[in-house]
């Protein structure tokens, strides 16, 4: 067997069972796999159970019972063919099937019984938002949306996040993920809160500043005026957008203030985010 962390996967005997199965189970979910050498099906199922355990990270403890070395285990559970995978919780059994089953139908019957793998995660983002560390709860957020398969939840509180921090645009794009039927009221005020945020956005200066570009749409100065304004209201593409068109017409523009302006709104966003990485990508093309 390979070597496992302790509080992921144990090997029960005689000595540990009652303190492993029992007692434990009361602190967590215990996935017991009875098994043995001789069971081809055993050397199936093992590596999936194995698998998801170190994917939970602890969240439940799997526990492996060699049937033939521990016959009397295996007779106090009633295990009468192998592979045989209880669950058990608060000391009783809760769960479980006979014979190899694909990891598809396992992490079925463990997520009844289990938080998903990213809520802990999750739980993280919400801490980090708290204290106020905007960038770094967005990165949070933005792992947890991906990691579960953008969930609905998760989508409504990372937009919530976005919002929060002016990210408009990138808000309403994770809301446009939320299908129809799953538009709650949760869903509903994150939107108003665009709507109404971006409304309140638009100061006189920044429109008067897209007039003028519209009637010249060369203007460097005006792009770069134009870029400050969409910076500060949360339209963070548009903004980087208009800098990589000043400095691809002049690349020392206003002495390397654009520049320098451009960088600092990708370091503002997060080494770990798309766009940021995306205009990152543009500039090193750029440069070189």
């Amino acid at each position: 067997m390979d070597e496992v962390r302790p509080d992921v996967v144990v090997d029960i005997d005689e000595n540990n069972a009652s303190q492993l199965l029992i007692e434990e189970s009361h602190n967590r979910l215990v996935v017991v796999d009875f098994w043995a050498e001789w069971c081809e099906p055993c050397k199936t199922l093992m590596p999936i159970l194995e698998k998801i355990a170190a994917e939970y990270e602890g969240a439940f403890l799997l526990a492996r019972v060699n049937a033939d070395d521990q016959q009397m285990i295996a007779q106090q559970f009633g295990v009468r063919s192998l592979p045989t995978v209880m669950l058990i919780l608060e000391g009783k059994p809760v769960d479980g099937f006979a014979g190899a089953q694909s990891e598809s139908v396992v992490r079925q019957l463990l997520e009844k019984h289990l938080p998903p793998p990213w809520e802990s995660l999750l739980l993280e983002a919400r801490s980090v938002a708290e204290s106020g560390d905007s960038t770094k709860a967005i990165s949070l957020y933005r792992q947890v949306w991906e990691t579960s398969e953008q969930a609905i939840k998760v989508g409504i509180e990372y937009a919530q996040a976005l919002v929060d921090c002016m990210r408009l645009d990138d808000a309403e794009n994770v809301l446009e993920t939320v299908p129809k039927i799953d538009q709650d009221a949760s869903y509903d005020q994150v939107f108003a809160q665009i709507k109404i945020k971006r409304e309140a956005s638009r100061s006189p200066e920044l429109e008067a500043l897209e007039q003028d570009l519209e009637q010249d749409p060369q203007n460097n100065e005006v792009k770069a005026k134009l870029a400050v304004q969409y910076t500060g209201v949360g339209q963070y593409r548009e903004a980087l957008e208009l800098l990589m068109a000043v400095l691809e017409k002049d690349i020392n523009h206003d002495d390397g203030a654009t520049k320098k302006m451009l960088l600092d709104t990708i370091t503002s966003l997060g080494k770990a985010d798309p766009l940021a990485a995306e205009f990152q990508r543009k500039l090193f093309s750029l440069l070189y």
